[in-house]
């Protein structure tokens, strides 16, 4: 007798899967969603960052960056569609923190 039931693949098997990495559990392809408000401020403030700005002014703009960024890494560490997606997430959130205590 032979069952038609698949087995689930090792986790070894699926970190080398590049499918599992980029695909939502329901087998979406999930490299980036729309809207993303987080990311929309982020690049809003990066687009400002380049005027000539006040020194008071470039100080609330870059706090604007740094904060929309760190709300997006942590949103994408948490609720992240794809691993691929939040390990990105975890990626940019250490990179903002260890840019924030540098400062």
């Amino acid at each position: 007798m032979t069952s038609s039931a698949t087995t689930a693949p090792s986790p070894a098997a699926r970190l080398t899967s590049g499918s599992w990495w980029f695909r939502s559990p329901d087998g979406r392809l999930t490299l980036w969603q729309l809207p993303n408000p987080a990311l929309y401020v982020w690049l809003a403030a990066v687009v400002l960052g380049r005027f000539d700005l006040s020194a008071t002014h470039a100080t609330a703009v870059d706090g604007i960056r740094h904060g929309a960024l760190l709300v997006w890494a942590l949103d994408e560490v948490a609720r992240g569609a794809s691993p691929f997606r939040r390990v990105l997430g975890l990626v940019v959130l250490v990179a903002q923190l260890v840019s924030l205590v540098q400062a």
